[in-house]
């Protein structure tokens, strides 16, 4: 069992880590998602000791691996890491680079570890290749090396950082294949990945990770089904944000078309629901200058790069009008034409209690 209090990593210039506290039990397949720079990879780091924590604790079996004098070398032969880079030494054959640190840390054999090393490249399917250099390999079969090398430490806990993101797509493939064989072994894995379906499928937990921790903890159903936090429902459905707020008297018409235009432009929104989103934005907007008694505009488009769908949301204050069925007969008749589906509620508990809800298919 790993077991985390308040781990925090500082640099000079930024704070990946800010205050992470979890408990993975043993046996654990933990996915670790969110956008780059939140600290995945800091955090396989700082458990392996790689980088050393600004402050906080990591426990494994109850044993302090961050007190002052934590023998390192015995943390790292229960605890093995697999890179992107892959670090294979180029003067040794596939076999030597994995028969080395049984040797010498575990103090095998020559004759063992040749044999433990054999029987781990059949296990990832390479055992034709044990004389080969590293240079004479592709991208997928030094990955594969580099987890026989990891394996033949016998870790009880193995970190994953991106192990396919420096891989030809035609080889993510067979290195995803050996990962999840391992996840039938019963040892500890921690994955730091941007394949969403890999990290679905191999894991019991997702962690989300945001705003310097883990955001959000569950189940690969509930990150992936129905988050909970804003941010993971935003980084899971790929969603894109648009949001354009001012007060009625000086809400700047023209600047929100700019903004709408850069705002297709820049993720690629096909030109038909660009048009579609001007039409019934400007309608709403123009038919909401009009009358008295509305203040405040907020408007929020969410365009979902998974689904290609487009949404608009807009809230303003005052009173209660409804703008499918209280506006002017020539807006609403637009809107509801260019809207593959549109609806109106008033929350009155809301400080913009006014709600216009429209999607564009």
């Amino acid at each position: 069992m790993i077991r985390i209090e308040h781990l925090k990593k500082e640099y000079p210039n930024v704070t990946p880590l800010k205050d992470v506290s979890v408990t993975i039990n043993d046996g654990d397949v933990i996915s670790v998602i969110g956008p780059s720079g939140t600290g995945k990879s800091t955090l396989l780091r700082c458990i392996n000791r790689l980088d050393e924590p600004t402050s906080g604790r990591i426990y494994i079996d109850d044993e302090e691996i961050t007190a002052p004098k934590a023998n390192l070398e015995k943390i790292r032969q229960k605890m093995g890491m697999v890179f992107q880079s892959f670090n294979l030494f180029g003067h040794l054959t596939v076999i030597e680079n994995i028969m080395m640190a049984p040797m010498e840390l575990l103090g095998k054999s020559k004759e063992e570890a040749y044999e433990d090393g054999m029987r781990l490249l059949r296990e990832v399917g390479l055992s034709d290749k044990e004389n080969n250099y590293p240079d004479e390999l592709s991208g997928g079969q030094k990955q594969r090396i580099a987890i026989a090398r990891t394996l033949a430490m016998d870790p009880e806990v193995i970190l994953f950082d991106e192990p396919t993101s420096a891989l030809d797509p035609t080889m993510v493939g067979e290195v995803q294949a050996v990962i999840r064989d391992l996840t039938k072994t019963g040892k500890t894995l921690m994955i730091v990945t941007h394949e969403m379906n890999f990290a679905r499928s191999i894991a019991n937990r997702v962690f989300y990770m945001d705003e310097g921790g883990i955001y959000e903890d569950g189940t690969p159903d509930q990150i992936f089904d129905n988050p909970i936090g804003e941010n993971t429902r935003r980084f899971i459905r790929k969603l894109k944000i648009l949001e354009i707020s001012a007060k009625t008297e000086s809400f700047d018409f023209p600047g929100a078309v700019g903004q709408i235009d850069d705002y297709c432009r820049k993720n690629q929104i096909s030109a038909k629901k660009t048009l579609r989103l001007h039409l019934v934005t400007e309608e709403t907007i123009q038919m909401l200058a009009k009358e008295e008694g509305i203040s405040e505009i907020n408007i929020n488009a969410e365009y979902s790069e998974a689904t290609e769908g487009l949404s608009v949301e807009i809230r303003f204050a005052g009173r209660k009008f409804d703008v499918l069925t209280d506006g002017d007969e020539l807006a609403v008749s637009v809107i509801k034409g260019e809207a593959s589906a549109a609806e109106y509620s008033f929350d009155e508990e809301e400080s913009l209690p006014n709600k216009v809800l429209i999607r564009i298919e």
